[in-house]
């Protein structure tokens, strides 16, 4: 299934599923038993999940994908933890050795923004606005000492994130990761959530980033050095992972810091992160004064 979050004109946004080219609304396919929201969907668990697939199959009336907005897919996490340096390509393009230990660090949930939406900042606090396309994996169920052969039961499905990063301010002592990961608008996501059964081999999809158009990134997930069901198992054994948290799992080579000359996002740029499966999700770029 492919969940979306959607609202309609001034309306609340509302959970949906594609059918075709139509949102249905899970709460009204199926009489009320459904949320109408996706994190509290997600803490429904399987049980529900089952449902919506049974209730997406036989519904037959929906509104058209161009009449909605469609929002961040999940807005309200408690947590989104990152995984830097995970990429082989992207080690070998910053010329360092592969970490002995994943790197982490996290995004707030106020970061988080949906396609369509713009990347804003503050020429004043910023001028080095990067992107990184990332795959992004959402916790169903809540998660402690999972081991790796468990982990993909707890999976509820897959994003498209853009892990924007202020270099200036991640590279500078003190500011560092917060500061330079976590700015307002600095977590695009979506457009919509697949779920995993829809996702054959989360480490064999294609990944690409494009700005204005041109080819940024392109590598696969096959280059992940610390895979899915690891990265579950080291995180559970550390603290509790809840349904709607948010594991975006690194970045691979064509970041704009490491080119020569570097390239920065710039007001007026559309960036796109594109994941095989998981569709397009575009934002644009709004430097304010």
């Amino acid at each position: 299934m492919k969940l979306v979050s959607y609202a309609t004109g001034d309306e609340q946004t509302q959970l949906g599923a594609l059918k075709g080219k139509q949102i249905i609304n899970l709460r009204e396919a199926s009489e009320g038993r459904l949320a109408n929201d996706m994190l509290e969907f997600l803490q429904s668990g399987d049980a529900a999940m089952e449902l919506a697939k049974n209730v997406l199959e036989q519904a037959q009336d929906g509104i058209e994908i161009d009449s909605a907005r469609l929002a961040a897919p999940l807005s309200n996490p408690s947590k989104v933890i990152a995984i830097g340096l995970n990429y082989m390509d992207h080690i070998r393009e910053a010329d360092i050795g592969i970490p002995e230990l994943a790197t982490m660090f996290c995004k707030y949930p106020s970061s988080i923004i949906g396609s369509g939406d713009d990347i804003r900042w503050s020429a004043g606090l910023t001028e080095q606005v990067d992107y990184e396309a990332e795959l992004a994996v959402v916790i169903g169920k809540t998660a402690r000492n999972v081991s790796e052969a468990d982990a993909y039961a707890y999976v509820a499905g897959y994003m498209n994130c853009n892990d924007v990063s202020a270099r200036d301010l991640q590279f500078r002592p003190g500011d560092q990761w917060l500061r330079g990961k976590c700015l307002d608008s600095f977590c695009p996501l979506g457009p919509y959530l697949v779920t995993s059964d829809d996702i054959e081999d989360p480490h064999g999809l294609s990944i690409q980033c494009r700005l204005n158009g041109r080819l940024m990134q392109n590598s696969n997930t096959r280059e992940m050095i610390y895979r899915i069901p690891y990265l579950i198992k080291y995180l559970s054994e550390a603290f509790t992972l809840l349904p709607g948290d948010i594991i975006a799992t690194g970045t691979p080579h064509g970041v704009g810091a490491f080119r020569k000359p570097p390239i920065w996002l710039s007001s007026g740029d559309t960036v796109e992160v594109e994941i095989e499966g998981l569709g397009i999700l575009s934002n644009r770029c709004v430097s304010e004064s």
